[in-house]
């Protein structure tokens, strides 16, 4: 169990993770030599898995947000490792989850337009063993975060 001041702690790095452990130490009012033990055992712990930079997708052309809905032709455990192994490699995919329901996964990709994403579902995605897809493409995204509730 998380005490109040590593869920600070944890708060504090999904807000800045660039933050200097002196400024987390005086947010979390723990010396810096508390402070950073107890970063190092959050990521020990598998708390804090790293860190990256939020890019802006308009300045780097891939600006279009697409959702797609993806049918396998077969569910089998073969079919399901090939489809992950070859998701894994796409770039343009940003997340992809197994989901129970209608389809078998939710593809999230960004590609640069209309064009690109026609491209990249015929050459990238439609592969062998899926058997259909939807998508669904994003007009305005309302929320977009990478933050995690810290109760």
């Amino acid at each position: 169990m998380l005490d109040k001041i590593s869920k600070k702690i944890l708060s504090e790095l999904q807000n800045d993770g660039r933050i200097s452990n002196v400024e987390l130490a005086g947010r979390v009012n723990l010396s810096p030599a508390a402070c950073l033990e107890r970063v190092r055992k959050l990521h020990e712990s598998g708390y804090i898995m790293g860190y990256t930079a939020q890019l802006n997708p308009q300045l780097l052309d891939v600006s279009l947000l697409v959702f797609i809905e993806v049918v396998l032709d077969r569910t089998t455990p073969e079919v399901f490792d090939a489809f992950k192994n070859s998701v894994q490699l796409i770039p343009e995919v940003l997340e992809c989850h197994m989901v129970a329901g209608g389809f078998d996964y939710l593809v999230k990709a960004r590609v640069k337009d209309m064009a690109a994403y026609r491209e990249f579902l015929g050459k990238t995605l439609l592969q062998k063993g899926v058997r259909e897809t939807h998508t669904y493409a994003v007009m305005e995204e309302v929320k977009n975060t990478t933050k995690l509730p810290i109760r």
